[in-house]
């Protein structure tokens, strides 16, 4: 966890404490009205579709959380290819402190999973050249962390966390600082002035905008938005290794390959985040 710079034990923390309040309120009255509090259990996460599981480290938090006195045996960790079958934690201990954590573990688990799936195939079409690809803030709300997790599990790279830790200089940002130049220099005057060292990226839409961003210098990181495959070429030709490309847009399965092949150092695709299908998990009571 410590790899990753958003995920620290507090933030996770903050997320599991908050889903929990969302889910039990007052109580899982279900469970309260039909098991005995003293009742022990045992229950076992069944995979059910193949793929790259992700969620182990959180789920195992998960459990901890709701009633430390849970015992987690885990038998996959984040990252593992799992096929139909395979089982990927057993948990043991008060039956209502298993249920009480069900559903927040398999909703995180499900889709981590999906995500990270899909991650790792994504990066299998761009293995062969040096591009990397990276996701986005198309996420759901209060769901980024283990979105963003689930996105380096699979093999991806994280781009900023939010709006704070860089600056993203984009058509809207532009447009309304009256042009490229005006919002370039605007930022490093507010950078200076409030002694921030962020990097700066600046979106273009045009080979022309990639001029404009070049003449003014100080800019760590180009995005290329929506450009054809040629003007990708002629734009890392423009660049030149005088900052960093990331192209961005419109990328598909069917497309990625070819603008990595373009030497891009950055992919980034919202479909990471938003546009996946979750792995089917259950969790299921072992009974002897």
């Amino acid at each position: 966890m410590d790899k990753i710079s958003f995920l620290t034990k507090q933030a996770v923390a903050r997320f599991i404490v908050s889903a929990l309040i969302e889910d039990l309120g007052n109580g899982d009255h279900s469970s309260m009205a039909s098991i005995d509090p003293s009742q022990q259990a045992s229950a076992q996460l069944i995979i059910k579709s193949p793929g790259i599981l992700a969620g182990v480290e959180l789920a195992d938090q998960i459990f901890n959380t709701v009633n430390n006195c849970l015992k987690v045996e885990l038998l996959k960790k984040d990252g593992d290819l799992v096929s139909p079958g395979d089982i990927g934690l057993i948990v043991k201990g008060k039956a209502q402190s298993i249920l009480a954590a069900e559903r927040l573990v398999l909703n995180c688990m499900q889709r981590m999973s999906g995500i990270a799936t899909y991650t790792r195939y994504l990066t299998s079409l761009i293995s062969d050249t040096s591009a990397k690809l990276l996701d986005t803030r198309k996420t759901t709300p209060n769901f980024r962390l283990p979105e963003k997790w689930a996105v380096a599990i699979g093999g991806g790279q994280n781009h900023r966390f939010g709006l704070f830790d860089m600056i993203m200089l984009k058509d809207n940002h532009i447009d309304f600082a009256g042009g490229i130049g005006e919002a370039i220099e605007a930022t490093k005057q507010y950078l200076d002035h409030n002694k921030l060292e962020l990097k700066i990226e600046v979106e273009t839409r045009t080979l022309k905008e990639v001029q404009e961003v070049l003449d003014s210098g100080g800019i760590d990181r180009i995005m290329l938005d929506n450009m054809s495959l040629a003007d990708l070429s002629k734009a890392v030709l423009m660049i030149n290794g005088h900052c960093e490309t990331e192209a961005s847009g419109s990328i598909t399965e069917q497309t990625i390959a070819k603008v990595a092949a373009t030497g891009v150092d950055y992919i980034s695709v919202g479909a990471l985040t938003h546009s996946v299908n979750s792995m089917d998990i259950s969790l299921k009571a072992i009974i002897s």
